[in-house]
């Protein structure tokens, strides 16, 4: 496994030292590697991207938007799919940098991935999160809920009410409509609330386990069903954009797209959903490459520091 951060002195470095010295505690002989340069990439079979820069309150107790860091984080992804191209053209790629759509959508279109083998982890812990929160209100094991969130990565994702259950029963037979109206805003905030609580950053435990589970699914081809940002080609009506959508998981990547069946009103806030990523990759296609927004060139300054902290990926053996 290999670290890339270009922060000095040799940050990635050290993390790795750390990681490795904590190896014969776990009993496992794992070569970790921490490097500021994208060599280490090469043979990489796994590469997951969360570069980018981290969502931070502002003064005024707000935060920026996914889509507010889209000007700084296209030049970071520019870069990272440079290296992912040149070192690890048949890796399997994961983004989760934000905003998630539009920065897996540049690295699709940057790197030139093969759509099977490109990906943006967003469906599995949005999902998880709705999963969680339906538990804690129903009163039992998080074990016992089947959950899914379509649609983009931000405010207008679409939490399934009509796929949800609870030990394979409705879920509104434990929880009231007026109580899942809240779980499902507060699925859709759920970031937020954590960046909220931390002061900066973002979340980091359950993007990575989530991350993870589709590392798994893939690397032990367990055919499984996971909801990811998935390259649609006339799925869903849409073409040619990464939108959250049930998908197999096997040992080809993404062997084939889940349809789910909505109520009216869930395919309408799933069209408005699609819309809102559809105008943010348009915005995407536009700017210019490697050209921050007017006003953001000091914080890609600060940014560039700590882009690769937790761009991860595993090696052949």
């Amino acid at each position: 496994m290999a670290l890339v951060d270009v922060k000095k002195p040799d940050f990635a470095a050290g993390k790795c030292l750390d990681i490795a010295e904590a190896t014969p505690v776990y009993g496992r002989d794992v070569r970790v590697i921490g490097a500021k340069t994208y060599d280490v990439l090469e043979g990489a079979d796994f590469v997951i991207n969360t570069a980018g820069v981290p969502r931070s309150m502002r003064p005024d107790g707000t935060f920026p938007s996914r889509e507010e860091l889209l000007a700084i984080n296209l030049k970071i992804t520019d870069m990272v799919a440079a290296g992912i191209k040149k070192y690890a053209p048949d890796a399997f790629v994961i983004s989760i940098a934000n905003p998630l759509d539009a920065i897996v959508y540049r690295l699709f279109k940057k790197g030139g991935f093969k759509p099977n083998k490109i990906m943006g982890m967003a469906g599995v812990l949005d999902s998880a999160r709705y999963k969680y929160f339906v538990a804690q209100a129903a009163g039992v094991s998080v074990e016992n809920i089947e959950a899914v969130v379509l649609g983009g990565h931000g405010d207008t994702m679409v939490p399934v009410r009509s796929a949800c259950r609870v030990y394979g029963l409705p879920v509104e037979q434990f929880v009231t409509k007026s109580k899942l109206a809240k779980i499902e805003q507060r699925t859709r905030g759920a970031g937020g609330e954590v960046v909220s609580l931390l002061g900066s950053g973002s979340a980091f435990v359950s993007p990575a386990v989530s991350a993870l589970e589709m590392v798994e699914a893939i690397a032990f081809d367990k055919k499984k069903i996971v909801p990811v940002a998935a390259y649609l080609q006339g799925e869903y009506s849409v073409k040619n954009l990464f939108v959250g959508v049930p998908v197999v998981l096997g040992k080809d990547g993404i062997e084939k797209i889940i349809k789910v069946k909505l109520t009216p009103e869930e395919r309408k806030a799933l069209r408005v959903s699609i819309n809102a990523v559809k105008k943010t990759c348009a915005e995407v296609d536009k700017a210019k490459d490697g050209a921050p927004a007017p006003g953001s060139a000091r914080l890609f300054a600060r940014s560039i520091q700590f882009a690769f902290y937790r761009t991860f990926y595993t090696k052949r053996a």
